[in-house]
């Protein structure tokens, strides 16, 4: 995305033109003796799959007449969405606010305000649901705010859909037995599924789930914290209405051990690419060897770097 400035009236199409197109990559993966299909969204402008969301939030809000030069475009968001948005705002000169509680990592908050983005840090304690109220009490004032909606807005799952889903097809070339992916939206999810749908596969179609154990409650295993993976918020998850499989659990330590191992090799990726790579070499091994299994990488690891997923190594300065 270039700096230019086009007319107003030229920007929802200029925005839709945009190439947002990543390359597909095979791994063979030993264990399950399957071929693992990657597609790397994490190569996109803003480093995660948010992009195709927020060019076609921001499009079709401008086509639309929703969004005019005085708007300001907010969203409550952990993080990804809002570095992707505030990235599309300002690419066509739109005001941009970002809702987020405190326990996002600082590099996301320095990447939206670098961008030109406002933040409003939310109570820690209150997760998600807290960024969400400040978001509604303030589109309450009457002010001219346009909320993008990422968790029901049907133009998440379009532009999954329509751009990453088929592009997917297109460059595995071969039949996809199985696809799998985590849910923070969902919209990626329904959006590959119903482009695999769309073209007659019967794929399997699974959500991949975090999990972290709890030892002073019996070792029982609960929702993990990987950045981005939001419990219960989605409304846009249907599993009915593309046939979901059942889900596929990973624990949290191999998330963050996947991410790292393919650094490794090479893939400069975040946690939540570690949980789907993770998930599709468990859905391969269910699925048995000779099959091949699609995800998603969607984020890079650049907005991580005061997390847990780098406590392993080290900056000598």
């Amino acid at each position: 995305m270039g700096p230019g400035r086009p007319r107003w009236t030229e920007r929802a199409a200029w925005l839709l033109r945009l190439p947002l197109e990543t390359p597909t990559i095979p791994f063979e993966d030993p264990d399950s003796g399957c071929t693992l299909w990657l597609k790397l969204d994490y190569l996109l402008p803003s480093g995660c799959t948010k992009d195709r969301m927020a060019t076609s939030i921001v499009a079709y809000a401008i086509a639309s007449g929703e969004v005019s030069p005085s708007t300001i475009v907010v969203e409550a968001s952990s993080g990804s969405t809002s570095i992707a948005l505030s990235m599309v705002c300002a690419t066509v000169g739109v005001r941009f606010r970002a809702y987020m509680p405190k326990t996002v990592s600082g590099e996301r908050v320095l990447m939206i305000r670098r961008l030109g983005g406002d933040v409003v840090l939310t109570p820690a304690g209150q997760g998600m649901d807290g960024a969400v109220a400040a978001l509604l009490h303030d589109f309450g004032t009457g002010a001219d705010m346009y909320a993008a909606r990422q968790f029901e807005n049907p133009r998440n799952v379009f532009a999954h859909r329509h751009s990453t889903g088929p592009q997917l097809i297109q460059q595995v070339g071969v039949r996809l037995d199985g696809f799998v992916a985590g849910v923070g939206t969902g919209g990626t999810l329904m959006g590959v599924a119903h482009a695999l749908r769309d073209h007659g596969f019967d794929t399997v179609i699974s959500q991949a789930v975090p999990t972290a154990t709890v030892t002073a409650e019996g070792d029982r295993e609960v929702v993990g914290g990987i950045p981005g993976i939001v419990e219960g918020m989605s409304k846009l998850l249907d599993p009915g209405a593309v046939g979901l499989d059942g889900s596929v659990l990973v624990p949290e330590p191999e998330a963050m051990e996947t991410a790292r191992e393919f650094a490794r090799r090479g893939l400069g990726i975040g946690p939540s690419s570690g949980l789907n790579i993770a998930a599709a070499r468990r859905l391969a091994a269910r699925l048995g060897p000779g099959h091949h299994v699609g995800t998603i990488l969607p984020d890079r690891m650049e907005r991580y770097f005061s997390t847990t997923l780098f406590d392993d190594v080290t900056a000598e300065l």
